[in-house]
């Protein structure tokens, strides 16, 4: 009996070093080498300090900013732990709404999202990201579409022509990576650092 389960064994201990250990260290460390700013999670710096990551969405509100898609990501409620509150952008819990075409609830969000979007931009077409969240609720990119949306509210609120807003969204679109996957996409953050950079020229 022993001499059948000390193969086996060893066999476990074996490729529980390798693929549990040794080969994810390897990569980690090859990655770190070949790709340092994509291994430590792309963080996008200013002035030395660290303001988020080029993957992950932020929660802009104010007028004079592009905002990102909705994010159906909730946290622990800080008065009971036993639920959960709305935390936008929440890295920590990725996921969707899971809310589906019958609910009441997301008709009702969507419908006050459009309201808000339409009296912001009256007579255009309001891009579908901006009122749909995406299944992470992390998503940290736009369509072009919604970015051009959102140019009368940031140009108002910053006292910049739009035409200059308008050149600076189409100078931060991104193509299909290796021309094939995905849309053109915008993303938020780079975006609002753009946006920040040319209100102080």
């Amino acid at each position: 009996m022993l001499n059948q389960l000390r193969p086996a064994f060893v066999l476990l201990v074996a490729l529980t070093a390798v693929t549990g250990l040794a080969y994810p260290l390897a990569v980690t460390g090859i990655a770190g080498a070949i790709f340092p700013a994509k291994a430590a999670g792309s963080l996008v710096e200013r002035d030395g300090t660290v303001i988020g990551s080029s993957l992950i969405g932020q929660s802009f509100t104010a007028p004079g900013y592009f905002h990102g898609r909705p994010s159906a990501t909730t946290g622990p409620d800080p008065a009971d732990a036993s639920k959960t509150v709305p935390a936008p952008y929440n890295a920590a819990n990725s996921m969707g709404s899971n809310l589906g075409p019958t609910s009441a609830a997301l008709a009702e969000r969507v419908k006050g999202d459009l309201d808000a979007l339409r009296a912001e931009n009256p007579g255009q077409p309001v891009p579908v990201d901006l009122v749909t969240t995406s299944g992470s609720g992390l998503d940290p990119d736009i369509s072009p579409e919604a970015a051009l949306f959102q140019v009368p509210r940031v140009a108002k609120a910053r006292n910049l022509p739009e035409d200059k807003l308008r050149e600076l969204v189409t100078s931060r679109i991104e193509g299909r990576t290796l021309g094939l996957l995905g849309e053109p996409r915008v993303n938020v953050l780079a975006l609002n650092l753009a946006l920040d950079d040319l209100a102080k020229r």
